[in-house]
């Protein structure tokens, strides 16, 4: 099974004025993402490049499975980002 999650930043211009304890959780965030890909898991993430939102496209065994890789990324669990997780399905996927 496939899902989306969103994440949104708390605060207005993110990408631009977020501070260094923030910096170093998404940095943590990044890591955590890379897990997920070298794990088979991530499909694709990526920010909305003003930093209004995020998204992230992951295989899970079930609904509860991907919601709990939501609530385990380190930008979720901090606080520093709101979440929302959504049955997802890849139809068409360009090829890198």
């Amino acid at each position: 099974m496939e899902f989306i999650y969103f994440i949104r930043p708390h605060k207005e211009n993110f990408a631009e004025t977020m501070s260094e304890e923030e910096g170093e959780i998404m940095g943590v965030h990044f890591e955590y993402l890379s897990g997920l890909l070298e794990s088979g898991k991530l499909i694709l993430a990526g920010p909305e490049t003003s930093g209004k939102f995020g998204i992230v496209i992951i295989e899970a065994e079930s609904e509860s499975d991907a919601r709990e890789i939501m609530m385990n990324d380190p930008a979720v669990k901090s606080g520093i980002v709101s979440c929302e997780l959504y049955p997802y399905r890849v139809s068409l996927m360009k090829a890198k």
